[in-house]
């Protein structure tokens, strides 16, 4: 099994896996992550990861339709030599049968990121390369408590900023699940932390109750709780000002589709409870949201929720591929439908 543990994955990213190792896939519920991982494991594989010979970027669903290019592309030499990274983008179809064929080719100065989304346990994708000694397999699950500890003092460390523990503690309880979002919300920090101070600068409580938004209760949820609601006008109201004040569809499809997994597995956790116990258990939730959450757990049976995940993750493929303007419309329809859903287990 190459199956990385998620306790070794972060140092395994920062050393770098072993370049002998030609294939290795970046999944799970957390997009953003999934994005970040990958991203940082092509381009730290190659000397300029700006060359487009060097950094080569390849939409899975090409690969359905010509298994043998994943091939030719790792057997390519780059216009000046040195190594190369193929960055195979997610899709809707089955490339598995290109991965397959590059596994049993010989691989030489190349690297093959594949970024993939939620995958099953028997996805044919996931099971190839956990199965294979030339593969990695690096799951990506929404980030803890320590993980997001960790996350905000390597992100500040790198420009320049340290962070003393109370600040530390209550910025990592108020960030989400979702890596791009926590992100936003560190950078955002960071910037305004060194605008206020000279050489190494410490953030304080001061700065992170002055400038961050608290993303586990922020106004997106609004939009998210108004779609599991069942509330179409309050979906199409609050999507239309995101979009105006710039907020990427695939970090609002993203927050909806933790919400979803959430809903999902606290239902299935707690079989016998009833919804505001269940409400009881949810890990952060504001005390705001606790009638909408208790609400959406009693009117959303496990079945309709999975339908719903498999909704939002095929609207976060489908946006990753499409320009910015039809990707909002296709992350508000997604979101509208999740709505119509909600409200048709509310009649």
């Amino acid at each position: 099994m190459t199956a990385v543990r998620a306790g070794e994955i972060e140092g395994l990213i920062r050393r770098g896996p072993d370049p002998r190792i030609p294939v290795i896939l970046v999944y799970g519920p957390d997009t953003g992550l999934v994005t970040e991982r990958a991203r940082k494991l092509a381009e730290d594989f190659v000397t300029d990861p700006g060359d487009p010979f060097a950094l080569v970027r390849i939409d899975g669903d090409t690969l359905a339709s010509d298994p043998g290019r994943l091939c030719d592309e790792a057997g390519t030499m780059g216009l000046f030599g040195g190594r190369r990274s193929i960055w195979v983008r997610p899709g809707s179809r089955n490339y598995a049968p290109a991965v397959e064929a590059v596994l049993g080719a010989a691989v030489a100065d190349a690297r093959i990121v594949v970024e993939g989304g939620d995958l099953a346990k028997n996805n044919p994708l996931r099971v190839l390369c956990e199965r294979s000694p030339k593969a990695l397999a690096i799951p990506c699950y929404a980030d803890d408590e320590r993980t997001l500890s960790d996350l905000i003092e390597r992100t500040l460390q790198e420009r320049g900023l340290r962070i003393d523990r109370a600040a530390r503690e209550v910025l990592a309880r108020s960030l989400g699940g979702d890596r791009r979002a926590s992100l936003m919300e560190i950078e955002k920090l960071a910037l305004y932390a060194a605008g206020e101070g000279h050489g190494d600068t410490v953030v304080t409580l001061d700065h992170v109750e002055a400038i961050t938004s608290d993303v586990a209760a922020s106004v997106l949820n609004t939009l998210i709780d108004a779609a599991f609601d069942g509330r179409r006008e309050a979906v199409e109201r609050d999507y239309r000002r995101f979009r105006h004040e710039g907020l990427d569809p695939g970090v609002v499809l993203g927050s909806a589709l933790r919400h979803a997994l959430t809903l999902l597995a606290t239902r299935l956790d707690n079989p016998d409870k009833t919804p505001a116990l269940m409400a009881a258990s949810w890990r952060g939730l504001h005390f705001k949201r606790k009638a909408s959450i208790e609400g959406q757990l009693a009117t959303w049976p496990a079945g309709t929720l999975r339908q719903a995940v498999k909704a939002l993750q095929d609207a976060i493929l489908a946006c990753r591929r499409a320009e910015p303007e039809l990707a909002h419309a296709l992350a508000s329809a997604a979101l509208l439908r999740v709505a119509e859903a909600g409200a048709r287990r509310r009649r």
